[in-house]
């Protein structure tokens, strides 16, 4: 039985790569680029703050504990690789996410503005 726990939670715990741009006027999803989730972070990339940002945005995003997003690799680069437990690939929140700030940066092209 506790096999069958254990390949249960490993289940749910994927691994995402994510390319971050600090200094943003807010944090959020700004897209996919090359099978990377691009997110844009208030805060800036001093003395690890972008990365608390970004574990306190992931955990919002997939409704998990940010206990339970580590980041795996890219600690002091933008290109990290993060580990999220308890998501399962198969909900749709991060291509919601996603598809909302592709629309956003669409009408504000169309507009002349920027994304």
């Amino acid at each position: 039985m506790k096999a069958r726990t254990a390949d249960a939670a490993a289940a749910r715990r994927n691994r995402l790569a994510v390319r971050v741009v600090p200094n943003a006027r807010k944090s959020e999803v700004a897209g996919w680029i090359d099978g990377v989730l691009r997110v844009r972070l208030q805060a800036p990339a001093v003395e690890g703050r972008a990365n608390e940002e970004l574990i306190r945005f992931l955990a919002e995003l997939f409704g998990t504990r940010r206990s339970q997003i580590v980041i795996l690799r890219g600690e002091k680069s933008r290109d990290k690789l993060v580990e999220i437990e308890g998501w399962d690939r198969t909900e749709p929140r991060l291509e919601l996410a996603a598809s909302g700030a592709m629309r956003r940066a669409t009408r504000a092209a169309s507009a002349g503005g920027k994304g």
